[in-house]
């Protein structure tokens, strides 16, 4: 659990109950820049009243801004809305509940974290290959590249590499690499954590970081063509019993 109670009182603040609160983004990814923003996800629980009419609103919260000297961004999806993203090909969704960094939390989170496997399917490739196509576009559009674009391809890509073959979800790039052996990636992490969120990306051979990346490409189209993981989620029975329990425990 994180202690800050700096984001605590960020979290309590929402008006409704929470299934969880976890650190994404950076923090999450191992790579946090001394002036990162927090990233704040999570699931909260509309009444059942709320949700048996005709139109259902705060399905999604969000809070951003500077609050007790952090800059925070904060998401929370109703648990209806968020459990049928679960069952979507969205590698991002599945990082949240599976998140180490848990700033709240209750008992049901535990078993949400334990149906997220089987919301897990081969296809769940493409978020990788997507996510890390548009942040190779943001490295390259830059001049000068920042450090940033370039390390969330690498996160994302040996995310998806490790999902493929494993079937597990992991998000920190500093124990993806623990497999990988990537020997440049401690050095952008120490370019990253040193410097600014938006520091310049320093390197002598850039081209280097091209071959690296269409050769992770080709890595994770070999894992996803040879991934056991099915073609389709099995979670969503689970999943709607628990809603249905904690829905009712809001009455």
């Amino acid at each position: 659990m994180i202690a800050d109670e700096r984001l605590i009182r960020q979290v309590d603040a929402l008006p409704y109950p929470l299934l969880f609160a976890t650190i994404s983004g950076a923090h999450l990814y191992g790579f946090p820049s001394p002036d990162s923003d927090f990233d704040l996800r999570g699931v909260h629980v509309l009444p059942l009243k709320d949700v048996i009419g005709m139109h259902i609103s705060h399905e999604t919260v969000e809070k951003s801004g500077i609050h007790d000297g952090l800059e925070i961004d904060l998401v929370t999806h109703d648990a209806k809305k968020f459990f049928g993203l679960m069952l979507k090909k969205n590698g991002y969704v599945l990082e949240q509940p599976l998140s180490p960094l848990i700033v709240r939390t209750m008992p049901e989170h535990e078993e949400l974290k334990s149906i997220a496997p089987a919301c897990i399917t081969r296809f769940h490739a493409y978020h990788y290959f997507g996510f890390a196509e548009t942040q190779w576009k943001l490295f390259q559009k830059a001049s000068p590249p920042h450090v940033k674009p370039l390390l969330y391809v690498y996160r994302v890509l040996l995310t998806g590499i490790h999902l493929m073959r494993t079937g597990e979800v992991e998000a920190n790039l500093t124990r993806l690499n623990a497999a990988a052996g990537l020997p440049y990636i401690p050095d952008l992490i120490a370019q990253k954590t040193a410097g600014p969120e938006k520091g310049n990306w320093k390197s002598a051979d850039p081209d280097f970081h091209v071959r690296e990346y269409e050769r992770l490409r080709a890595e994770l189209q070999t894992a996803f063509e040879n991934s056991r993981l099915p073609e389709a989620p099995a979670g969503a029975a689970a999943l709607n019993d628990l809603l249905v329990r904690i829905r009712m425990k809001t009455e």
